[in-house]
């Protein structure tokens, strides 16, 4: 979700990579297996109840996902501006208070949700998601894939609170601009449409459950 440069419709995109510089159709095939990289992270780790979410935590889990690509800045919180959403982010100097400062934030609501069961629950979750998802997008903690990163650790918040995982698509072109719109609304303080993404694909995930 970022950057300030644009190229013309149907130009080719091509990145700097641990293997050379490659088109975008080819870092698509590496960035999906990075993804089953920060997937398998976080199932390792769900089951083991001191498990939280820290800054650590999401160093780690982005270098897991990404740094084998792109070894000279993943898993490592940006150290340069950068602009996304048509809007420049939080100086980078601010991130690791910024970051620290959502993870104890985030784990005392976890702590504070009601009871485990009914629909105000599951509202409640949605809520915390939502806010959740946001945030993280809003710090804009990695030079690239600050959006992938939430929606990773968005799995791991609901695998912790028993609740089945959920795909918020944001691949596709459709689905992405959809996915940005909701952000930005977000941060006109109308979450409203991020909620909906949200509620939506764990009413699915719900529904799948035996």
């Amino acid at each position: 979700m970022n950057k300030t440069n644009t190229k013309p419709k149907g130009a080719t995109s091509y990145k700097e990579t641990a293997f050379g510089i490659i088109p975008r159709t080819k870092l698509l095939k590496l960035e999906i297996k990075g993804i089953k990289k920060g997937l398998n992270f976080i199932y390792g780790l769900v089951n083991k109840k001191d498990t939280k979410i820290t800054p650590e935590f999401i160093l780690k889990l982005h270098f897991v996902t990404f740094g084998w690509i792109f070894p000279d800045w993943a898993g490592k919180f940006r150290k340069i501006q950068v602009t996304f959403s048509g809007k420049e982010a939080l100086p980078y100097y601010q991130i690791p208070e910024f970051i620290l400062n959502l993870c104890d934030d985030l784990n005392a609501r976890l702590d504070h949700l009601s009871v485990k069961t009914g629909n105000k629950y599951i509202t409640e979750v949605v809520k915390l998601l939502t806010w959740f998802q946001h945030r993280f997008v809003f710090i804009h903690p990695f030079n690239d894939y600050n959006g992938r990163t939430a929606r990773l650790l968005t799995l791991f918040i609901l695998l912790k609170l028993g609740l089945p995982p959920i795909e918020i698509k944001a691949e596709n072109e459709e689905d992405r601009k959809r996915y940005l719109l909701a952000i930005q609304k977000s941060d006109k303080k109308d979450f409203s449409l991020l909620e909906n993404l949200i509620s939506q694909a764990l009413s699915e995930s719900l529904e799948k459950l035996p």
